[in-house]
């Protein structure tokens, strides 16, 4: 299983036309939104057979080219993974540490937190994953 590009369990895995990683691709969305660009779907595709299987970090990487190219700086993400298992509080720096490093960025300005189903709905049943993700954005200049 792999989530903000890290391999977080073993003998799970994602469902998804790419590798999956639903924590990536929110962050991915949240980037082009803020920077009013086109969403993931339309620059990658799950019709396009050269995203079978693509490494969710690559499109995060290209989508934050895109939005520096339109003039915009990151100052900040903070995104809630929502799943059953595994527990990733052991997992989090590792996690934001490779997040930052796909996005050029300190490792302060992204921020994880993790939530379970606590037995309840399909996640809680560990059915599903979710994740959600806000970014601040600034015009591009020397970001402190």
């Amino acid at each position: 299983m792999i989530l903000g590009g890290c391999i977080v369990g073993e003998g799970m895995h994602f469902v998804g036309h790419s590798d999956a990683d639903v924590l990536l691709h929110a962050v991915t969305d949240s980037l082009l939104s803020a920077a009013g660009l086109p969403d993931i779907g339309e620059l990658f595709p799950n019709t396009a057979e050269e995203n079978r299987g693509r490494d969710s970090g690559e499109m995060l990487s290209l989508a934050m080219h895109r939005v520096r190219e339109a003039g915009f700086a990151l100052v900040n993400l903070d995104a809630v993974v929502q799943l059953e298992r595994p527990k990733l509080a052991s997992m989090k720096l590792q996690i934001r540490t490779r997040i930052a490093q796909i996005l050029g960025a300190d490792v302060s300005r992204v921020n994880i937190k993790g939530k379970t189903g606590e037995g309840v709905g399909e996640i809680g049943r560990g059915e599903l994953a979710t994740a959600m993700c806000v970014v601040l954005l600034e015009t591009a200049k020397e970001v402190a």
